[in-house]
């Protein structure tokens, strides 16, 4: 298992940050390299509405898609707003794997 690691970055609304919180930690403890968000807008970060926070942060999530193996969609009661679809669709455009938490008729 050392050195053969996944790295996984976790997509999601940001309102969802203890669940970021026990992705992050479930997926660690199976071996895997974890990139998540930088800051939790929709969860009290208010530095990600500042003038053009948001769109440099949408970029840089798909930067971190780009290094990732796959990505792991929080979407907790099946929720997935239209940044998350846009970097669902950015990952299976680039051939990357994609997991959910719940499966999509929940």
């Amino acid at each position: 298992m050392v050195g053969k690691y996944k790295v996984i970055t976790l997509c999601g609304s940001t309102r969802f940050r203890e669940e970021f919180i026990q992705a992050q930690k479930h997926l660690t403890l199976d071996g895997c390299i974890v990139i998540s968000v930088g800051l939790f807008g929709h969860s009290g970060d208010d530095e990600a509405w500042a003038d053009g926070v948001k769109e440099m942060l949408d970029d840089m999530h798909k930067r971190k898609i780009d290094m990732s193996d796959e990505i792991f969609v929080i979407n907790v009661g099946g929720y997935i707003g239209s940044s998350t679809r846009s970097e669902i669709e950015y990952a299976e455009n680039a051939g990357k794997k994609v997991r959910y938490m719940f499966p999509a008729n929940e």
